[in-house]
This record gives C-alpha cells, sequence and structure tokens, in this order.
C-alpha cells in the first residue's frame, strides 16, 4: 500500500532509499526523520535540508519521529511547516486542555480541507500501589475528561457532515478493574463503553459513521510498566492490526491477533479466579 522510511538520522541514507523506492514503485512514499535537542539529526541534518531534499525529490509525506517527546515536537513541526510553506498541515495542543485541543484540531480539519477518519489516541496512566491521587489524575483528565472532548469533537464534525469514520484506540486493559494501576484500567473501560454507545448512536441515525474500537494488549512503548509482563508486542506488529482493523472497518479489534484469546478469557474469567491474579 505505501512504503515508509522512519527514524532516519542520516539524510544521505534516506534520499538514496527514496530514490531507489520511486525507481522500482509507484507506491506512495512516507519518510521521517528523529531529531535531537538540538534540533538536528544525530549525523547533523537541519529541519529545512529534510524537508528541501526529501520534498524535491518527491517524497509524499514527510515527518519526525521518535527521540523527544510531545512537549519538544511542536517546536519542531513549526520549523517544518516554515521551512516549506504551505506543504505542511500540524496542530499541537495539551490533551488535559480541552477547549484548546477541540480548536486546534477544528483549525486543522480546515487546512486540510476537510476530515475523513479520525484516530483518537489519547491515554496515559502509572503503576500506583499507594492510590496517590496525583498519580491519577492525569489518567483521568487524560483518558476521560480530554479523550471525550476529542471523540465528541470528530463524532459531532462527521454528523454534521453526513460520515465518516472514527477510531478510538482503547486497551484490552479496559475489559476488568486492575488493582496496580486501578484509574488505567477505569478509564479503558469507560472508552470502551463511550464507543459503544457512538456505535448505537450512529446505527440509529442511520448514517455511514462506523466506530472502531481497537483494543491493543502489551506494547513495547513506554505504557508498557511493571515486571513480568507477558507478550509484550512489537509496535510495528501493533500497527499493522491497527491499520487492518481500521480499514476492514471493525467494530471491536483486538490487536494483535495474539491477544484475542487471552482478552476473551479475562473477560470472563470468574472474579474468584481474576481477584487472586493482581
Amino acid at each position: 500500500d505505501l512504503v515508509l522510511l522512519e527514524t532516519m538520522t542520516d539524510l544521505n541514507e534516506v534520499k538514496a532509499a527514496l530514490l531507489a523506492v520511486k525507481e522500482n514503485s509507484s507506491l506512495p512514499v512516507i519518510c521521517t526523520m528523529t531529531f535531537e535537542d538540538n534540533r538536528r539529526t544525530f549525523l547533523g541534518c537541519d529541519l529545512p535540508s529534510m524537508a528541501l531534499t526529501l520534498g524535491g525529490l518527491g517524497a509524499d509525506a514527510i515527518g519526525v519521529n521518535c527521540s523527544l517527546g510531545p512537549r519538544e515536537f511542536p517546536a519542531l513541526l513549526e520549523e517544518l511547516a516554515a521551512s516549506r510553506p504551505g506543504s505542511f498541515c500540524y496542530a499541537a495542543a495539551d490533551i488535559m486542555d480541552p477547549a484548546a485541543a477541540c480548536a486546534a484540531l477544528e483549525r486543522l480539519a480546515g487546512e486540510l480541507g476537510g476530515m475523513d477518519l479520525c484516530v483518537v489516541s489519547a491515554g496515559t496512566g502509572d503503576l500506583n500501589p499507594g492510590l496517590d491521587y496525583a498519580l491519577e489524575e492525569p489518567a483521568i483528565r487524560t483518558n476521560v475528561v480530554g479523550w471525550t472532548a476529542a471523540v465528541d469533537w470528530a463524532y459531532g464534525r462527521f454528523e454534521e457532515r453526513g460520515g465518516g469514520h472514527l477510531v478510538v484506540i482503547t486497551s484490552v486493559g479496559g475489559l476488568r478493574g486492575g488493582g496496580a494501576a486501578p484509574a488505567y484500567n477505569a478509564s479503558k473501560a469507560y472508552q470502551i463503553n463511550y464507543a459503544e454507545g457512538l456505535r448505537q448512536r450512529a446505527a440509529k441515525s442511520g448514517l455511514p459513521l462506523p466506530v472502531t474500537d481497537i483494543r491493543p494488549g502489551f506494547v513495547a512503548t513506554e505504557m508498557a510498566k511493571g515486571e513480568g509482563l507477558f507478550w509484550v508486542m512489537p509496535v510495528d506488529r501493533v500497527v499493522e492490526g491497527i491499520v487492518r482493523a481500521i480499514r476492514r472497518r471493525r467494530s471491536v479489534a483486538v490487536v494483535t491477533r495474539r491477544w484475542q484469546l487471552p482478552a476473551w478469557l479475562i473477560r470472563h474469567m470468574p472474579e474468584c479466579i481474576y481477584r487472586k491474579m493482581g
């Protein structure tokens, strides 16, 4: 479907790879490079050089990923957009500020000229053996308050325009409560039930407005916290499962497929057994 050249640090290397793909394939090509605090890659490439070179060679999409976090990315995106005016669209906001986040999304949708698909992936959580509310509050504000604002904005926009596809990233953790991170499991359960409610609403409206609930198991990211985790899935395999579910417009998809049986067992396990597992 496409070729992704990602997490590159050497401009010459990604340039050679892009040219090779263009010479041997008609598939779209996405290129991303990873930058340090100094706004250069490990091998010294800056953002304008990346944008001008890869854009000039016909990359269909250009971006940045990895190394830095969400607090640093807006400045990188701003510089990237300035390097090729009119070629890039982006929006950045703190999901814990729902009004600002929805305003940013509205601006972005306007710049893009519309929206057919919206993927809402807002989730955080910490292990909280001491039930410290300071650790639970960010999960509640992100996974419930901010998430709901973004989802309502997207669904409302699709409803006004007569259709669209809303995708939400929830979690297998939302199938049952969890003593190690109570707010995380509870907030993911909220998301699962909210998505089901929207599917019911869409069905009654008759609009072509599928709502896809993606439920990952453990994924090899910083969110996989705790000792002795099993079946921690590589990010690329999880992404493949997510893309497949979106294309098929599934109502619910557990990713990866390996997690489907554990998810079923977790959901149907008797309470007396489940309590002993925490």
